[in-house]
């Protein structure tokens, strides 16, 4: 039975008998200063000495009274006890902790007792001691009882005390990260090892550590005997297409899953083996990265001066993050949120300052919508390069405010557009989205619009050469279904899904931004370039992950046990049940293996200009139906969503 323990995991003086009183004798040494401690067990393994030898003899003679031993027997103990104490210093013996010893302990125990048993020997043939062979094997026997065999029922008690009131966790990985990590959480009394996962069939059904290996087969039985709440992802060196399979496939369990430090950081000692982190999305979810082309990266940022508008938005702050890396002269900073603003220049100076950047960074508060304002900031600085990702983005929002939606998405691009060319910008990169393709949202048609300006602007042939990148949807941006998911099943549900079939692409932030920027440094002007996105995803399938991530269950008809009830709730007004990425322009590749171009048809600046005079005069007058007629002129087969209105206006019939 288990000792009760305090907080600290320490036992308490009082527990009676005789178990109390060996626990406390074994704890009392454990707190004993390291030195002490080690002259200690010292001590302990040289009186072994003498009494492995007394058992020899005992065995030999087989009575049960021993003779006293003579002065050439006293004298061979005498010569075996120190020069044991020295073989023993030297072999580490009292380096490892014993309540942790691993296998290379217990093989420099063994090495011990042997290398004192020669000595044995020969200290024997130099007094005259005259020790039979059988002696000597009886006193090696006795040596590894008392030396190796104390130690490890001392750790295997201490182990079988201190860690089932742990949680049970199961380690994937049985190489030599999984058993690092398997000490390092001994160490605590946080979580109890319960078994190793490895997909090696050498290592399944073997004992390491008195933990057994299994299979990745027997895991969802192993979870629910055991009670297993967390996975320990101990494979340090494993590639990060295996690496992101595995916890795909643990994604389908309910158990959380922590990951090791990458074998860069164990080896560069920025990280070590117990220090682990709970896997993220982008582990789930994300492609194995393409090193980035650093001619592409550079040419339109280095030495330069760059402006990024809604640089405190999730797509804009990640670009600022990664120009600021490319070293700019300046970054000019452009947002109509003062808090978003102020974060980002702050984590940007900090982190100018910690990689030696010198770029000057400056804030600009200020609204695309206001073209006075960005002609003078345009006027003010020479700016090099334009990344445009200042947007209303949020597809219901929109759909119920869409005047806004087309002032800031459509209006705003003009304005920054209209700017730059009056000013000289070289490089104007608009970032848009899968929506823009055959839109069936307010928020969609806006951007395809604000594409189409860029389009045309580009065949006029300015000075400011044009770009379009467009891609999905990224993981963990705001207003986006992953951090809505996370709150939801933080508040135990339910996770609310808008369609069983309904499918997106995902895309990391930061990966997103790395492609936008070799990508905008890509093309002649007017080009529409697409990320390639990678396979969709069931947006099911991805709420099942992370409940699963989060250790809980699914509650539905198979499981009315689960803790997380997935509720449908239909599609939204101008959702999608697919998006997509391209449309009916035709594509070809690139020089970058994930970036395509899209050829798209160009509508005449002239054609499009009356249009926007038209949308810009419904916006003024508030009158949704005069939008929506402008967007079915522009594009073919478009329908509002009902209701198309606005709170501020008159509502379409």
């Amino acid at each position: 039975m288990t000792a009760p323990r305090d907080g600290l995991g320490r036992f308490p003086t009082e527990q009676a008998g005789w178990k109390g009183f060996a626990w406390l004798l074994v704890q009392r040494l454990f707190e004993l200063p390291r030195n002490l401690r080690q002259a200690f067990i010292l001590a302990l393994d040289l009186v072994a000495i003498p009494l492995a030898l007394a058992g020899g003899s005992w065995l030999r003679s087989g009575e049960a009274s021993l003779a006293v031993p003579g002065t050439s027997e006293i004298a061979a103990a005498v010569i075996t006890v120190i020069g044991s104490a020295v073989i023993f210093l030297r072999l580490g013996l009292y380096r490892a902790v014993v309540r942790f010893m691993g296998h290379q302990a217990v093989l420099a125990i063994v090495k011990g007792v042997s290398l004192s048993t020669l000595l044995l020997a020969l200290a024997s043939l130099l007094t005259g001691a005259g020790l039979q062979v059988s002696q000597l094997v009886s006193y090696g026997i006795f040596m590894l009882v008392f030396v190796g065999g104390t130690r490890l029922a001392v750790r295997s008690w201490y182990r079988s005390a201190h860690h089932p009131s742990g949680q049970p966790v199961a380690i994937y990985g049985a190489g030599s990260a999984g058993r690092q990590l398997l000490n390092a959480l001994r160490h605590g009394y946080e979580y109890s090892p319960v078994v190793f996962i490895d997909d090696n069939p050498q290592l399944q059904g073997r004992v390491i550590s008195d933990v057994p290996v299994a299979s990745a087969a027997a895991l969802p039985g192993l979870v629910r005997r055991h009670a297993i709440t967390e996975v320990f992802l101990a494979m340090a060196s494993l590639g990060s297409a295996r690496r992101r399979e595995i916890i795909r496939s643990l994604a389908d369990h309910p158990v959380r899953v922590r990951s090791i430090p990458p074998i860069e950081d164990l080896m560069g000692g920025r990280a070590s083996i117990g220090q682990t982190r709970m896997v993220s999305l982008d582990d789930l979810l994300g492609r194995d990265p393409v090193p980035p082309r650093p001619e592409l990266l550079g040419r339109c940022i280095t030495g330069k001066t760059v402006l990024v508008t809604g640089a405190g938005g999730s797509i804009g702050s990640e670009l600022c993050r990664q120009i600021i890396g490319c070293a700019p002269g300046t970054l000019l900073l452009l947002d109509n949120s003062e808090y978003a603003l102020y974060e980002i220049e702050k984590e940007l100076r900090l982190k100018a300052s910690d990689t030696g950047v010198p770029a000057r960074i400056v804030p600009l508060l200020a609204s695309v919508r206001d073209e006075a304002r960005l002609q003078r900031v345009l006027q003010t600085f020479p700016v090099h390069t334009i990344y445009h990702a200042a947007a209303s983005k949020h597809v219901p929002l929109v759909e119920q405010n869409i005047v806004e939606g087309v002032m800031n998405n459509v209006l705003g691009t003009l304005n920054v557009a209209r700017a730059a060319m009056r000013a000289g910008v070289e490089t104007f990169v608009l970032v848009s989205t899968d929506k823009a393709v055959r839109p069936a949202s307010t928020m969609g048609a806006t951007k395809r619009i604000a594409e189409m300006i860029m389009q045309s602007l580009a065949a006029q042939e300015p000075g400011t050469r044009f770009v379009i990148v467009r891609f999905g949807n990224v993981i963990g941006s705001s207003g986006s279904v992953i951090p809505l998911f996370s709150e939801q099943i933080a508040q135990q549900g339910p996770v609310t899904v808008t369609h069983p079939e309904a499918e997106r692409y995902f895309m990391t932030i930061p990966e997103a931004a790395q492609l936008l920027l070799q990508a905008g440094a890509m093309g002649s002007g007017g080009d529409v370039f697409v990320l390639d996105m990678g396979q969709p995803i069931r947006i099911l399938d991805l709420a099942r992950r992370m409940i699963h991530l989060s250790g809980l269950q699914v509650r539905d008809e198979a499981n009315p046990a689960g803790e997380i009830e997935i509720r449908f709730t239909g599609l939204r007004p101008g959702e999608k049940l697919r998006e997509e990425l391209l449309g009916n322009g035709e594509i070809t590749p690139t020089d970058h293996p994930m970036i395509l171009r899209a050829m798209e048809a160009v509508i005449p600046w002239e054609e499009l200009q009356r249009a926007i005079d038209t949308l810009a005069a419904a916006c003024s007058a508030y009158e949704p139906e005069g939008i929506s007629a402008v967007f079915r002129s522009l594009l073919e087969g478009f329908e509002p969503p009902p209701p198309a209105g606005d709170p501020l206006g008159t509502a379409a019939p």
